[in-house]
């Protein structure tokens, strides 16, 4: 666990260089990079893509954010200058997928651009950028697992690691999530290539990614991300499940209505 790589100064001013920060900023600078090169496959303007992940990006961090302090209320309730440090680590990513989303839907609509086209350009693209964002969870400390005695357990100790787990073994489920992803990068850009109607990259996502996020939800020890059932459904859990049933259903339709916008 490493929340700041390093600081440096100027004059008196010393500037910290937070590693959740620096994950997000690398994870957007190379999915930019591969949506752009996936756009121009798809025959779409590579700089309109470009300019749809920003803001998605920002209306991301604001979906994410606004989330992870709803969950934490009572604390950033009396310190509310601290929800604008969301370089410190802190967002819920289904918060910041509803947000992206919803904002794109907006932007596509006033362009009038195909929602399945720009969305199987930019799925794999959130993937990528999201492998590096759960590094930086892991160099901040969020998002941990559960107490483990596995050889490869971790020990994480800041304010986002829940009290009783701190210096404690546990699972590195932000690692997890990074290779899961990973993997999951690799099977979009595979069905990228292959895809038969639009949309069936961004739909593959939508089913896969709730099922991963569903096992690693197991292993997870942070008692913010909440449940609708006690230490059986998480929050998150639940999420997915709805995810991935409204996924599978429109997958099913579009394979039936390929032209469909």
């Amino acid at each position: 666990m490493l929340p700041t790589l390093f600081e440096f100064n100027i004059g008196s001013l010393t500037i910290p260089i937070h590693t959740y920060g620096l994950m997000i900023a690398i994870g957007f600078i190379l999915a930019v990079k591969l949506m752009r090169s996936l756009a121009v496959r798809e025959k779409i303007s590579p700089d309109k893509i470009a300019d749809l992940a920003f803001w998605c990006l920002v209306s991301g961090l604001a979906g994410g954010r606004i989330l992870f302090v709803i969950t934490r209320w009572e604390y950033f309730s009396e310190h509310p200058m601290d929800i604008l440090k969301i370089w410190q680590g802190g967002l819920v990513f289904f918060g910041g997928l509803i947000g992206a989303t919803l904002t794109a839907l907006i932007i596509l609509r006033a362009q009038k651009l195909s929602f399945w086209r720009v969305a199987d350009v930019m799925l794999p693209g959130l993937t990528l950028s999201h492998v590096f964002g759960r590094f930086g969870c892991f160099g901040a400390g969020c998002c941990h697992g559960s107490a483990t005695d596995v050889p490869w357990a971790v020990k994480l100790n800041s304010e986002l690691v829940e009290p009783a787990l701190r210096n404690v073994p546990i699972h590195p489920t932000q690692l997890y999530e990074s290779f899961s992803l990973l993997l999951l990068l690799g099977i979009l850009l595979i069905v990228f290539r292959r895809k038969k109607f639009d949309g069936q990259v961004a739909l593959t996502y939508f089913m896969l990614y709730p099922i991963l996020r569903s096992v690693i939800e197991v292993y997870r020890g942070d008692s913010i991300r909440g449940f609708l059932i006690e230490d059986v459904l998480s929050t998150s859990q639940a999420i997915s499940i709805v995810v991935f049933l409204a996924a599978l259903g429109v997958a099913v339709w579009r394979s039936n209505h390929p032209r469909a916008r």
